[in-house]
């Protein structure tokens, strides 16, 4: 396969996750951001640090060099004051193709309130950027201060896609903290982390380092290690050891009812799908590459190729999530009907975009 899931590939330019990054201040941010360069297994990524700039990165050249208002790109400095009103602009430079970024993440400011700039994204006419999540990062080692300063990151929790519990390690009582998180948040995947170390592919689809086969294969997802500051490996094991990942593939047919079914009731800790379902007769001319993130969702119908062979295939990604039940409601979803029903795709097409291609009428 070679376009990405969650873009809509074929029918339309490639688009970019935007990632919305938020917490307190002190809460890891930035050393989060970083990680994700040093760990983007060779991906661009293009940064709006709001209250500072917009920068765009190159992850392997300036990987750890982003400062609190500017980052050295070796042909000078670029530093902007960024105003909420001109994110659209930041967003249009860099998701421009000839930027060539895979992935755009906004830093938020400390203390600023990450659903201004989510609804901002989501209101976005851009084509070529789709909504990547909010990633709100809490100091576990500060939590019950900064609540109690900060009594707003209750609310900013329960809008969260993802929350990272930072500094876990430097906690007296981190699961105590995981726990109190785990209640404040809306079907959020809680993930606890060591130096902001997560694993990229929780947000993005890195590009990876040798030949994949196949378009979701998992390879070089667990490649890395974590290690401390002073190059020691850690001892909490791998970064992927806080969520767990399914894949499915199904040669029969989806219904289309039963998948939005599926969909609309996905439990907490359940962060991103992404993949390619084959709908069968209901529309026998498109594939339609699927995008969610938290509880946001999309579809992009693509046709399918002359000689291609046509499967469902889905990656799910998450926190805390019954992987064995979940493969079992995907297979209650296969598609046993002979013929279509004309109105099932109803559900479906509620979160194609307007300017996607329309299913190919039946015969």
């Amino acid at each position: 396969m070679s376009s990405q899931p969650g873009a809509p590939g074929r029918s339309g330019p490639q688009q970019i996750p935007v990632v919305v990054l938020a917490g307190f201040l002190g809460s890891g941010k930035t050393t989060l951001l970083n990680h994700l360069l040093h760990r983007s297994g060779g991906s661009r990524i293009g940064a709006v640090v709001n209250d500072f700039g917009a920068i765009e990165i190159d992850a392997m050249a300036v990987a750890g060099a982003l400062g609190d208002s500017t980052v050295s790109l070796g042909n000078g400095c670029l530093c902007c004051a960024v105003d909420a009103s001109e994110l659209d602009v930041y967003l249009e430079r860099l998701a421009h193709p000839s930027a060539g970024m895979d992935v755009i993440v906004i830093e938020a400011s400390g203390l600023a309130e990450p659903q201004e700039l989510v609804c901002m994204v989501l209101a976005s006419e851009n084509p070529r950027i789709v909504y990547g999540g909010l990633v709100e990062v809490v100091d576990a080692a500060e939590f019950d201060a900064t609540r109690e300063k900060h009594p707003e990151i209750d609310r900013h929790l329960g809008l969260a896609d993802l929350v990272v519990v930072n500094k876990a390690d430097r906690a007296a009582d981190g699961e105590r903290v995981l726990r109190v998180v785990r209640d404040l948040v809306d079907r959020a995947a809680v993930v606890p982390a060591a130096y902001g170390r997560i694993d990229p592919e929780l947000l993005f689809d890195c590009r990876p380092s040798e030949e994949r086969v196949g378009q979701l294969s998992f390879d070089d997802l667990h490649r890395h290690e974590a290690s401390d500051d002073r190059g020691h490996r850690a001892h909490h094991g791998h970064l992927h050891s806080a969520y767990e990942s399914l894949s499915f593939t199904s040669e029969a047919p989806l219904a289309p009812r039963r998948l939005m079914d599926f969909l609309d009731s996905r439990p907490e800790g359940l962060y991103r799908i992404k993949g390619y379902v084959d709908f069968g007769a209901h529309d026998r001319g498109n594939r339609y590459a699927v995008h969610a993130v938290g509880r946001f969702l999309r579809f992009y119908p693509e046709p399918w190729g002359a000689d291609e062979e046509r499967l469902t295939q889905l990656v799910l990604i998450g926190s805390g999530i019954d992987t064995t039940a979940l493969g079992k409601e995907l297979e209650a979803c296969k598609d046993d009907a002979p013929h279509a029903d004309e109105h099932s795709m109803w559900g479906v097409l509620r979160y194609v975009q307007e300017h996607a291609a329309e299913p190919e009428p039946e015969a």
